[in-house]
């Protein structure tokens, strides 16, 4: 089945996809749903016996008491094939129709502009429910799947309570790894053993959440960034979710994902459809390997914000004046931006009526006139006078009680029960899925984006969407909120399509494939202390590359956690990501501002390599030294950062590995940045730092290593490798 367009029944095909070093084997026989026979290492071309005997040695024996078939399960699990785990689809029809089996009746395939893929339809004429599932595999081995019901009762309506897609994993992963977190704390790790039964991960706070797990990985005990082979699993939604993980006593294994709809969120009229958001699931052995998948895949997408220029280096006013807004002081503020050589300038929270505090005037969004008398236009004109980009904040979904618009439309709050919820962040929830709410919204953006040349939107949500009941009724409205959201962002583009938006929620609350479509941004977390960054962005690009990843240089002490840092450690943890400026460099000396320039011009020139090619990381034994790095896919370049996270558990640091590299090119291994000092009180340099730059083969950096100086915590190194 290579053949584009091509259609016919879904009764005798074994469909094999291929990319990237992944395989994908699908069983279509028999009419069941599609059931994936192999997900994992490319198995090379395979012939038709090939597959038939593939299929045939896949089959699992029947146990005793079970059912008295082998039940295989499909990508939407079914009860009534014998899965005795979570269920593709629940649902009812007024408790009726709970338990559905499909019969699938027809497979489109469908191959273009590198994507292999197939829809199959399918369909329970007892239940009344069709179902079409679309399967992808992308050029980067990345395994996208949804699935859409259809209410065929053309009488009665049906109540949807889920879909989620599950993909299988072998028994031989044994390890689960996923994330959590909390605002200024996103994404930790944690592990877990992959044993029998169900490990959940739910979330119901209307947005993906500063705690929420960007993926699920399982894989074999010990698995890591270099080595191991892994499943992982991602739902791009950026409302409510469900992700988890699943092993039965017999032994069968998935990872799973979709929406986590609430009580009655989604009620299909007859002839009404839903859209299952996309699922995503990568293969790699190694992490690097799974991440690369979804970096290659969305760096191949044509909004892709690299493919029409660099990403803009930015100065954020947040923690350089906070909500104490003065034209003079941010006109020097932009001075020495553009002095340092920032691209972009962004006004953040503050400049709209009546906004002296975070406790009111959210949806007012009006310019204050009391601070900037003839608008925004004077700062706008000076800024892209200074030749830079002029950028806006904005938090378009919330409101707060105390606001013209809360109190002119107290019926516009998302709310349940007849009460108000409680207030966060001092703050309620515009019912965007209200036609006026919505509409007000999108007035004020748009007249805002018409009158202002702004070139960004850092698009904030402050929130989680707590007791979010929609309209008069205050039925569940988080699946309707969502898709407003996203409605009225692709609105926004569509009128001004240079309009760049970053998704920001409490820093890193919305993060998923479903915002990323629409934004070229994301502001990873609160919290600029480098330390905290490291870690931050080390996990946020499993998912994201580095140049979608907001990173900012902040104040010498941290205003999240009060940590004082050196410059170099501050500029050289936000040179891996979408570098930025969030500090009041108007007050600082002479000498940090010429250091700050020199970090910027130092991304500048690698920003074409760290922007596009493939982000490393080394599994280091010691915990608290951290390598990682981007390297070009030809061998041509590559800079890495060694990194002291904290102090050292031994002696000294032993070898690091660069990875990578070629092992037969020889390279040139060359000092960007060294940490100051380099040693501790009793400790000295390792001997080839003195002698810097040092050639040598591929092989050995990538293999046997170089050892690694005693840096104080919170010091790093910056190397740059190129072949001689």
């Amino acid at each position: 089945m290579q053949s584009n367009g091509r259609r016919g029944p879904a009764d005798g095909a074994l469909v094999h996809l291929r990319a990237a070093g992944v395989s994908v084997v699908v069983d279509l026989r028999d009419g069941i749903l599609p059931t994936i026979v192999h997900w994992g290492k490319d198995l090379g071309v395979l012939s038709s016996s090939d597959l038939e005997a593939l299929a045939l040695l896949s089959v699992p024996p029947v146990t005793s008491n079970t059912v008295d078939s082998v039940a295989l399960v499909s990508v939407v699990p079914e009860h009534s094939r014998g899965w005795f785990g979570t269920p593709g689809i629940t649902g009812h029809r007024d408790g009726a129709d709970w338990s559905p089996e499909f019969v699938a009746v027809a497979v489109d395939r469908v191959s273009a502009n590198g994507v292999d893929a197939f829809v199959v339809q399918a369909s329970d004429s007892a239940a009344r429910l069709g179902l079409s599932l679309n399967v992808e595999l992308t050029a980067s081995g990345l395994l996208r799947l949804r699935a859409t019901l259809r209410n065929d009762d053309p009488a009665s309506e049906y109540v949807l309570d889920g879909v989620v897609i599950a993909l299988p994993v072998p028994t031989e992963a044994d390890e689960l790894l996923d994330l959590t977190g909390g605002h200024t704390r996103e994404r930790i790790p944690q592990r877990q053993p992959f044993t029998v039964g169900r490990h959940e991960r739910d979330n119901r706070r209307g947005r993906t959440g500063t705690d929420a797990t960007l993926l699920v990985v399982a894989g074999a005990q010990g698995f890591g960034f270099e080595r191991g082979e892994v499943w992982g699993v991602h739902v791009g939604w950026s409302g409510n979710h469900r992700t988890y993980a699943e092993r039965s006593s017999s032994g069968e294994s998935v990872i799973g994902a979709g929406e986590l709809l609430m009580p009655g969120e989604i009620v299909l009229q007859p002839g009404a459809a839903y859209d299952s958001p996309w699922v995503y699931g990568s293969y790699g052995d190694g992490l690097d390997e799974l991440s690369h998948r979804f970096h290659a895949w969305l760096r191949s997408r044509p909004q892709h914000p690299t493919r029409s220029r660099p990403r803009p280096v930015t100065l954020n006013t947040w923690e350089a004046v906070y909500m104490h807004h003065d034209q003079q002081r941010l006109f020097a503020l932009a001075e020495a931006a553009a002095a340092a050589g920032v691209e972009r300038f962004v006004l953040d929270d503050g400049w709209f009526h009546g906004r002296r505090d975070d406790t009111t005037a959210l949806g007012d969004w009006y310019v204050d006139r009391d601070v900037y008398p003839e608008g925004l236009h004077p700062l706008a004109r000076h800024v892209r006078g200074l030749g830079l980009e002029f950028g806006l904040w904005v938090e378009p979904e919330m409101v707060s009680p105390d606001s013209d618009l809360a109190r002119a439309h107290p019926e516009w709050i998302l709310r349940t029960g007849g009460r108000e919820p409680l207030t966060s962040r001092h703050q309620q929830v515009l019912d965007l899925g209200m036609p006026e709410a919505y509409a007000y919204v999108l007035e004020r953006l748009d007249a805002l984006l018409t009158e202002y040349p702004i070139g960004c939107l850092k698009w904030d949500h402050n929130r989680d969407l707590h007791d979010a009941g929609h309209g008069p009724r205050g039925t569940a409205g988080v699946h309707l909120q969502t898709l407003a959201v996203y409605r009225l962002m692709d609105e926004l583009r569509t009128a001004h399509p240079h309009l760049e938006i970053e998704s920001c929620s409490s820093g890193g609350g919305r993060v998923d494939l479903g915002v990323v479509q629409r934004a070229e941004r994301i502001w990873a977390s609160d919290c600029n202390d480098a330390l905290e960054r490291q870690r931050v962005q080390r996990w946020s690009s499993l998912l994201l590359p580095p140049e979608m990843i907001g990173s900012h240089i902040g104040p010498p002490r941290s205003h999240t956690t009060g940590r004082t840092q050196d410059l170099s450690f501050r500029a050289g943890t936000a040179l891996f990501g979408h570098m930025g400026i969030e500090w009041d460099i108007t007050g600082s000396s002479a000498q940090d501002r010429a250091e700050l320039a020199r970090w910027v011009a130092l991304h500048k020139r690698l920003r074409g390599l760290l922007h596009s090619e493939r982000v490393v990381r080394s599994d280091h034994a010691d915990p608290d030294t951290w390598v990682h790095g981007v390297v070009a896919s030809d061998g041509s370049e590559a800079v890495y950062a060694v990194v002291a996270m904290a102090h050292r558990h031994r002696t000294r640091p032993g070898r690091v590995r660069l990875p990578g590299l070629r092992a037969t090119t020889a390279y040139r291994l060359s000092v960007l940045s060294a940490a100051d000092p380099l040693g501790t009180n009793d400790t000295t340099p390792p001997p080839w730092l003195a002698h810097s730059p040092v050639e040598m083969a591929g092989s050995v950096l990538s293999g046997a290593g170089l050892e690694c100086p005693s840096m104080h915590p919170e010091h790093m190194l910056v190397l740059h490798v190129q072949p001689v």
